[in-house]
């Protein structure tokens, strides 16, 4: 029995995906350990999330995948229905609406929209993908079924969700099997549209957001105040320099100058702490789950296997990019978690049933 799960399973993905799980609660206990002793510590409630996520990934993982083809519609709009419901009914936290709370236990919608918005565009392609590639005119389906999502999710508002939606969306587009012509025209589109689109977008976007990006854009200015995240990260991340100041020893984390760093900055944590080896380790590891998630895809029984699992590995190509590029200065702070590493049970979860969905695909492959 191991030995038949171990030849249908993609041991080398599996591998780098629980090593990274591993070191993601080392890190986190080394970044949470000093919080309020009072309470359960993080780095405990991230290890029930662990287990549970590591459960629900089994048990996608053995699920016949026709069933989340066959009901990718239904759970789309289940999805779809709690963005709603939260805007109403959810937590109200430094200004947005984007948890429910229940009990101990609070939840976000937006982050299980991915992957119900990835099923649904599998679904939508299996059936009406041209043979001879995708055109403009098969666009405005898809379209709907990503804008859709984003538009609630920028109401709560959560931009940088919002924005990972949209990049999701667009390299899913450019990854499947699109016309080259088609594929230009979408890109000249988009870099067009995004001046003008974020001069009209400034009107409306809420002043704390505004500081964001200026914050991004000049962070000496105010070093003490707006900037101070920005330029803690980025003197977290240099002070580790080749080998790092060693396990539970980086000045930035365990004194406390470094805010969020349970989430926003936990990379920042381990760069600090393990150097650029240690970040270096961590890059490869991903490196190795991506580019497996794209092997799996590219070996896919069908359109439906090969579109989930391209959009699952490009959900986390683009989290891992982004909050990267946020703890060392290159992205404005958007609040978009590491993926495996940073705490967040909603976050952890969704990935792990999204890494279950991938080993599903894999055990139906076509072998060449």
């Amino acid at each position: 029995m191991i030995r038949d799960f171990i030849k249908k399973t993609d041991t080398v993905f599996l591998t780098a995906v629980v090593i990274t799980l591993l070191v993601g609660i080392l890190n986190l206990y080394s970044a949470s350990r000093m919080e309020d002793l009072s309470a359960v510590p993080l780095y405990v409630k991230q290890i029930y999330w662990a287990v549970l996520g590591l459960s629900l990934m089994l048990l996608t993982m053995f699920i016949d995948i026709r069933f989340f083809e066959r009901w990718a519609y239904i759970i789309y709009l289940i999805t779809l229905f709690f963005l709603v419901v939260v805007l109403f009914l959810g937590e109200r936290t430094g200004g947005a609406t984007r948890w429910f709370a229940l009990g101990p236990i609070s939840f976000q919608p937006s982050e299980f929209v991915k992957l119900s918005m990835i099923m649904a565009l599998g679904r939508y392609f299996q059936k009406n993908m041209p043979v001879d590639g995708i055109t403009i005119k098969h666009l405005f389906i898809p379209a709907a079924l990503a804008a859709v999502p984003t538009l609630l999710i920028v109401k709560e508002p959560d931009l940088g969700s919002a924005g990972l939606i949209v990049l999701v969306f667009a390299t899913l587009l450019i990854a499947t099997k699109m016309r080259p012509k088609t594929a230009v025209t979408v890109i000249l589109a988009g870099v067009i549209s995004m001046f003008p689109a974020f001069i009209f977008g400034w009107r409306f976007l809420k002043p704390y957001q505004r500081q964001r990006i200026l914050t991004f854009l000049w962070p000496d200015t105010d070093p003490l105040g707006s900037g101070y995240h920005i330029i803690q990260s980025k003197i977290a991340v240099g002070s580790g320099k080749i080998i790092g100041k060693g396990y539970m020893h980086g000045t930035q984390s365990q004194l406390r100058f470094l805010p969020e760093q349970h989430t926003d900055f936990i990379f920042s944590v381990l760069a600090e702490e393990w150097g650029f080896i240690g970040s270096m380790v961590i890059l490869i590891l991903f490196c190795v789950i991506i580019l497996r998630g794209f092997y799996i895809a590219r070996s896919a029984r069908d359109v439906f296997g090969a579109v989930v699992a391209a959009g699952i590995s490009i959900v986390i190509l683009w989290q891992s990019f982004i909050n990267i590029g946020m703890a060392t200065g290159i992205f404005p702070v958007v609040g978009i978690p590491l993926p495996f590493l940073s705490y967040g049970g909603t976050s952890l979860v969704t990935m792990l049933i999204g890494v279950g969905l991938l080993l599903n695909i894999y055990r139906r492959r076509n072998i060449f």
